[in-house]
C-alpha cells in the first residue's frame, strides 16, 4: 500500500471553539458567540422577571392530613383543617367508607397610598377512607377542635380466624 504524507497547515484555519460555534463580524458589539450572547439575554430576562408572578406555595393543591387509628374499639380519623369553620365542612358515610370533604376559602386584601391589592384563594378537598368491616355508622361521632377533626366511629373487636402455616426447608 503506498504511504501518503499529510500535512498540517496553519495558515488561516479558524481556532477549535470557532469551527463549531463561529462568531460572527460584530463580535465586539457583544462581546461573544450567538450562543453566549442569547445565553446572558435568557439570565437578564429571567434576573429581571423574577419578581413577578405568585410564588409558588400559593397555587398548591392542598389535600387536608389525615390520621387513621384503631385504638380502644374505635376506628379514629383525625384531619388537620386550619382556618376552617365546622360550616365549611361535610362529614358523611358513602356505602363504605367516611367521606371528609369541603372548601377552603381566603381572602386577602392589602391597601397602601397608591395601590391595592385583593386576592382570593379556593380550594376544594374530598377525602374517602374505607371503614373496617362492622363500623358502627349510626354511632359516628364528629368534633372540630382548634382546626383538628376528629372522628370516631365505634368498631366491635373482631378477631379473625387465624390459622399459623409451617414453614419447611428443602
Amino acid at each position: 500500500m503506498p504511504e501518503v504524507k499529510v500535512t498540517k497547515e496553519n495558515g488561516g484555519a479558524l481556532a477549535r471553539s470557532e469551527v463549531y460555534f463561529p462568531t460572527l463580524p460584530f463580535t465586539g458589539l457583544f462581546g461573544a458567540s450567538p450562543f453566549k450572547f442569547m445565553k446572558r439575554f435568557t439570565d437578564e430576562m429571567d434576573r429581571a422577571f423574577a419578581g413577578f408572578g405568585p410564588p409558588s406555595a400559593e397555587f398548591e393543591v392542598w389535600a387536608p392530613p389525615l390520621e387513621v387509628k384503631h385504638t380502644n374499639g374505635n376506628f379514629v380519623v383525625t384531619a388537620e383543617l386550619p382556618g376552617l369553620a365546622k360550616d365549611e365542612i361535610k362529614v358523611e358515610v358513602i356505602e363504605n367508607a367516611l367521606v371528609i370533604e369541603g372548601e377552603r376559602k381566603r381572602e386577602k386584601e392589602e391597601k397602601g397610598e397608591e395601590f391595592y391589592r385583593s386576592e382570593r384563594y379556593y380550594g376544594r378537598f374530598y377525602r374517602s377512607i374505607p371503614l373496617p368491616k362492622g363500623a358502627q355508622a349510626d354511632a359516628i361521632k364528629a368534633e372540630l377542635t382548634n382546626g383538628v377533626l376528629e372522628v370516631v366511629i365505634p368498631v366491635p373487636e373482631l378477631n379473625p380466624a387465624a390459622r399459623e402455616i409451617p414453614i419447611g426447608t428443602k
